[in-house]
């Protein structure tokens, strides 16, 4: 199946920076809307952020504003998600998918085609 693939989950101090890639591999990503999640133990997934097709229009969750950026190069078929000042909340597996939807409605995770596997993201002291 074809689906893409998140790495740079790792463990982090509170207040550290990580860059998570979301890799398309065989699957182009160019024509789709890109959405970061994650799911901490014991929670149900929540959007983190969203990236539209051309990185015309982006969508944040609320508790990420102003620490996480979401970028992406079509030409290397991979999205990035850049986290700073990382919180032990922020801690769970991260997961990208691909979605036709804009990203102002893609937040909720409804109308995903595919997912990746996921990254774990640890922040803790």
């Amino acid at each position: 199946q074809l689906q893409p693939v998140e790495s740079g989950g790792e463990l982090v101090q509170p207040g550290g920076s990580l860059r998570l890639s979301c890799n398309g591999t065989r699957l182009a990503l160019d024509f789709y809307a890109i959405g970061w999640f994650r799911q901490a133990p014991g929670k149900a997934r929540e959007g983190v952020a969203v990236i539209g097709s051309r990185s015309l229009s982006i969508n944040y969750a609320d508790s990420v504003k102003g620490r996480f950026t979401v970028s992406r190069d079509n030409a290397k078929n991979t999205v990035w998600l850049q986290m700073n000042s990382l919180k032990p909340e922020d801690t769970g597996v991260y997961y990208c998918g691909v979605t036709s939807l804009p990203p102002s409605r893609a937040l909720k995770g409804d109308g995903y085609v595919v997912w990746g596997q996921g990254t774990q993201v640890t922040v803790s002291s």
